[in-house]
């Protein structure tokens, strides 16, 4: 098969651990293939946001690099997803009165109004990321999904709005540019990472996706298939590898091996004679670790990040019966790896939780790797890329209908016209004739007379 330079999207999540660059296009069942996948350690971000731009645009320029060299494929523009501690989000109604009640409604009134939503005055320094519609009203009549194809001439909506630091965007913004990249799309990593993980069902039924990342926790929570609410809260497994590193003062490579190998989030699990001995710096003596005591350092943090992810659910109002979340939580990102924490956070917040990989949409030939929750975002912001084509080329093709009946009208409409004409010109061709024959038999009969 040959790789067409339009069908294939190219996800790049920016994140503060590592910086993934993903290609990958739809296959002729519909599901997404992974064409290639570059990683590289990211320097320069912290807690989701950049701040030392070289070291960015080194990191971005290597993954996309190993993407491009595995996958065969010329990469020239990224969707890129945006987290850090600067998002926050907004309830936002707003309304828009059509000229013709008489027309059905159509996705360009949908877009209008959402078009409207964005001119919306923020706070100094902040930018709107998402308009994001819940329900829609039409002529008063609530809770309507989908407006499209009814009539009515005021169209409402509620909004959830997804606002961002500026600086925070143009700052990822340069770094793409530099890297010699362009920017085709900025999404918000929870959305991105929903994407990839939960299922139709999960998102009518209500769901909150928790995505742990290395710098932020990302949270996003959906009832009857419509996002409710995010949130970004600036603590991930950096912070846990963090506490490692100071409560056994070892280095933090050490320390973040300790946390993948032996970590747990449930210090009962561990026995007290089960040590675990780590080299010490040049020709110091090795230190002696206890897993009881390990695992306690990471259970206090791990706890301290959950309860405050509780705090966001709480503050959606998850207890009303209509705000239910039926399907619980679902944990994804690297963090969601540390032993035990499923069972954690069903203790700590008494919902069903599962762990999301990203294979919801996914070819069944993918590897284990692409499939780890540590891909999820970058999964999720490729599928965000190849829907957003999909739709381009569908309003593309409406144009090109739309050009081609105008074409084809004036085409007719010449024709009829050229039709009258000629006729017209017949008409007046025969005319003409008709006198032309008639002075000439008047000027033969004359002739005729005269030589009489």
């Amino acid at each position: 098969m040959d790789r067409e330079v339009n069908e294939i999207a190219v996800g790049l999540d920016i994140g503060t651990t590592k910086i993934v660059a993903m290609v990958g296009r739809y296959n002729e069942y519909g599901k997404m293939e992974v064409l290639g996948v570059g990683k590289s350690k990211s320097l320069g971000v912290h807690r989701g946001v950049v701040n030392n731009i070289t070291q960015t645009i080194q990191s971005i320029q290597q993954a996309v690099q190993e993407a491009e060299s595995v996958s065969g494929a010329k990469i020239n523009d990224v969707t890129v997803g945006i987290a850090g501690q600067h998002i926050r989000s907004l309830q936002h109604s707003d309304y828009i009165t059509r000229p013709n009640a008489d027309a059905v409604i159509d996705e360009d009134d949908i877009e209008k109004l959402c078009n409207q939503v964005h001119k919306l005055v923020m706070l100094p320094g902040e930018e709107i990321l998402h308009v994001l519609p819940q329900e829609y009203k039409v002529d008063g009549q609530a809770e309507i999904k989908e407006p499209v194809g009814m009539y009515g001439g005021r169209l409402e909506a509620n909004f959830h709005v997804v606002v961002g630091q500026v600086t925070s965007i143009r700052n990822i913004g340069r770094c793409v540019k530099s890297s010699g990249l362009e920017l085709s799309d900025v999404t918000l990593e929870p959305l991105a990472s929903a994407n990839a993980v939960l299922s139709q069902e999960e998102k009518e039924a209500g769901v909150a996706l928790i995505d742990i990342g290395g710098g932020t926790t990302d949270l996003a929570i959906f009832k009857d298939g419509i996002i409710r609410h995010t949130a970004v809260i600036p603590f991930g497994g950096n912070v846990i590898t963090e506490d490692i590193k100071e409560g056994c003062s070892i280095i933090e490579k050490q320390a973040e091996l300790l946390k993948i190998k032996f970590g747990s989030a449930w210090p009962g699990e561990n026995k007290d004679n089960e040590i675990v001995s780590i080299p010490g710096l040049r020709g110091r003596e090795p230190k002696e670790i206890t897993l009881k005591n390990l695992s306690k350092i990471i259970h206090a943090r791990v706890v301290e990040i959950i309860e405050q992810v509780f705090l966001e659910i709480k503050n959606y109002g998850h207890e009303s019966p209509k705000k239910k979340l039926i399907a619980g939580i679902v944990l994804t990102g690297g963090g969601s790896q540390l032993k035990h924490l499923k069972q954690l956070v069903e203790y700590i917040t008494g919902m069903d939780t599962r762990i999301g990989y990203p294979n919801e949409h996914l070819a069944g030939n993918s590897d284990s790797e692409t499939t780890s929750p540590m891909y999820a975002t970058a999964v999720g912001l490729v599928m965000g890329s190849l829907i957003h084509m999909k739709k381009q080329q569908k309003a593309s093709k409406k144009e090109t209908l739309a050009n081609v009946e105008v074409v084809q009208e004036t085409e007719a409409s010449t024709a009829i016209e050229e039709e009258v004409t000629e006729e017209k010109t017949q008409k007046e061709e025969t005319k003409p004739r008709k006198n032309i024959l008639e002075k000439w038999t008047e000027k033969f009969k004359e002739f005729l007379d005269n030589a009489e």
